[in-house]
């Protein structure tokens, strides 16, 4: 086994998102989060609040191509307290907001509503097949909460993360397990990896290739890279 200096490890949690059941990996910083333990880390919207699944073991920070979130604290009954009003703060948004789309028969589709933590905004996510004049939406949204209001709309390929799903693999979608962001997948890495063009089989759920389809060429050229050092 290789080992490596200890300034250049970190550990390790996998944690499933309380509000949207996401998988995310965090570094713990010593804090010493365990399997089950309810843990806040640090997010876009300011503050989320996790499950612990596992523990990883010490890996070279050099490894992630990512840069992780962090562990902020172990959750506290009060944490617990309000990230629950916040869950259920969003459900009800999420209700009013979709009201307001039929009754203006708006040609969107609404997916997820997030309150952040660190300052007055509440962020609207919505696919659509083109671009939607949400103006009056977002009256009707600020007259009722009081706050900054901000629409998103997203393409496919995040909308099948934000919905979450099983893939033809039996295991959960990658970009709702693994992926911290997109990356183009073209029909020419199907020729590397010597892939015949199926679209049943290479297609996701969201209609685009599979993102996994891409590990196989990192794959190949990882162990290629192993070879030339050897020799």
């Amino acid at each position: 086994m290789i080992e490596f200096p200890l300034e250049v490890k970190m550990e390790i949690v996998t944690l499933r998102l309380y509000d949207t059941g996401l998988i995310k990996r965090a570094e713990d910083r010593g804090i010493g989060c365990g399997v089950g333990d309810y843990c806040v880390i640090e997010s876009p919207y300011g503050e989320e609040l996790g499950q612990v699944l596992r523990e990883s073991p010490a890996v070279k920070k050099a490894w992630e191509k990512v840069e992780l979130e962090k562990v902020l604290r172990k959750a506290t009954e009060k944490d617990m307290v309000f990230f629950r009003e916040k869950m259920e703060k969003e459900k009800e948004a999420f209700s009013f907001c979709r009201r307001r789309i039929e009754e203006r028969g708006m040609p969107m589709k609404l997916l997820r509503v997030k309150f952040f933590t660190n300052e007055r905004k509440v962020m609207f996510y919505f696919s659509a097949e083109g671009r939607i004049d949400f103006r009056d939406l977002v009256k009707d949204l600020a007259r009722k909460y009081r706050m900054r209001i901000e629409m998103r709309q997203v393409g496919i390929r995040d909308e099948a993360k934000m919905l979450g799903g099983v893939g033809v693999c039996g295991r959960f979608l990658c970009c709702m397990y693994v992926l911290k962001e997109f990356k183009p997948i073209s029909s020419g890495i199907l020729k590397e990896i010597d892939v015949k063009i199926n679209p049943n089989k290479i297609s996701g759920l969201c209609g685009r290739l599979m993102c996994c389809l891409s590990y196989e060429t990192s794959l190949a050229i990882n162990l290629s890279d192993m070879g030339e050092e050897e020799d």
